[in-house]
């Protein structure tokens, strides 16, 4: 896997970045910093990275495990130390899990299995963060 991260100028804190699958992302930093807010800091993209890796976890499992999954959101919310590093030292990730006739036990499976064993991004997060995990199942 490769990415190239590419300064904008001298004109701020914005990066361009283009993924080894031939995707472009732009990264700002905040005003404070000399970014001027006009898209994800950077460590936002590693907390929507690791949401889009988990959640694709949990509906893959769900599928395999034939269940009728119909949508899968998941809102990380994170603390970080206050020097720097500024690492994640908390990570909390709240799953919506939708679909018909779900079973509690099913969902609390996937959501483990992605935590314990699949999501490399939740797992190496780990080794600096607290991570918890909550989940609710809407029926649709």
């Amino acid at each position: 896997m490769e990415v190239k991260v590419s300064w904008n100028g001298p004109a701020g804190m914005s990066f361009r970045a283009e993924t080894g699958s031939g995707h472009l992302v732009n990264m700002d930093g905040a005003p404070e910093g000399g970014g001027h807010n006009l898209a994800p800091r950077p460590m936002e993209m590693v907390l929507l990275g690791t949401g889009g890796c988990t959640a694709y976890d949990v509906v893959l499992i769900l599928k395999r495990s034939r269940e009728d999954v119909r949508g899968c959101d998941v809102t990380l919310k994170a603390e970080r130390a206050e020097t720097d590093p500024k690492v994640f030292t908390k990570i909390h990730f709240h799953f919506t899990v939708t679909g018909r006739n779900l079973k509690e036990a099913t969902v609390e499976r996937a959501v483990n299995l992605s935590h314990d064993k699949y999501c490399s991004a939740s797992i190496m997060l780990a080794k600096t963060a607290e991570i918890t995990h909550s989940f609710e199942i809407v029926e649709g």
